[in-house]
């Protein structure tokens, strides 16, 4: 069976960002033999509060951490950008620096965090790097990543616009997509597990849990949430 997908980009703020998001889903399309590449935009060093903690340390940490949990999921490329942790902006270099990765790759989707999202229900204040990250990857989606004029220094270095067919949000803030993990849930727990400077075993029931809630309206044991905009259509598939 062709994968759905066959090769997929992960954008995403913080390492362990996307374990808690969308580990589920990535592994039953790695299972399936699509290629994924994570790349995570900041650098983890805001990841304590403890004094004197050497945040270097606890960078290149993070970065471990964040490559084993993509080993359990089957996915063996991790970029990582590098941006100071806690004050992401949504800036044009980043934005350029998302376009050259998404015209480097190709991806047939592109999976970023939903930017729109301030609230989750009445207990979590979204973290600002993870809207703009998400911002600055979906207009690295579009229009950038498909516009010649724009950033045209990438021309020179070789890459050529692309279009991405489709985008997957994850935590969204209208998921209408929903796909069945029952069989990588445990896989889900032991990659965000690997995140040690983290989290700890408590953290497996309540990544549990969400997967049972996402999963009871549509029969599923556990599922994960998405928003999903299909960008390029196919006419003889569409009825158009």
């Amino acid at each position: 069976m062709a994968p759905t997908f066959p090769r997929v980009l992960v954008i995403a703020a913080h390492p362990d960002d996307i374990e808690f998001g969308a580990a589920g889903t990535i592994a039953c399309w790695t299972d399936e033999g699509a290629v994924v590449t994570f790349c995570i935009v900041t650098d983890g060093a805001a990841g304590s509060n403890e004094p004197g903690v050497d945040l270097k340390a606890l960078s290149l940490t993070r970065q471990d951490e964040q490559r084993a949990a993509a080993a359990v999921l089957g996915v063996q490329d991790v970029i990582f950008l590098g941006y100071p942790d806690g004050t992401l902006q949504p800036t044009l270099e980043l934005r350029r620096d998302l376009t050259r990765l998404i015209r480097q790759i190709r991806p047939d989707c592109v999976m970023i965090q939903d930017p729109t999202v301030f609230f989750a229900g009445d207990f979590y204040i979204n973290h600002p790097d993870h809207r703009a990250a998400g911002e600055a990857a979906l207009y690295a989606v579009f229009p950038s990543a498909g516009t010649r004029p724009i950033f045209p220094e990438l021309l020179a270095e070789g890459y050529e616009p692309f279009d991405v067919p489709e985008l997957w949000l994850m935590f969204a803030n209208q998921a209408e997509k929903v796909v069945e993990i029952s069989a990588a849930l445990d896989r889900k727990v032991e990659a965000l597990l690997c995140h040690k400077s983290q989290v700890g075993p408590e953290v497996g029931e309540m990544i549990r849990e969400w997967a049972r809630d996402d999963g009871k309206a549509h029969g599923y044991a556990a599922a994960e949430s998405f928003r999903v905009m299909r960008l390029k259509r196919d006419p003889a598939t569409d009825g158009s």
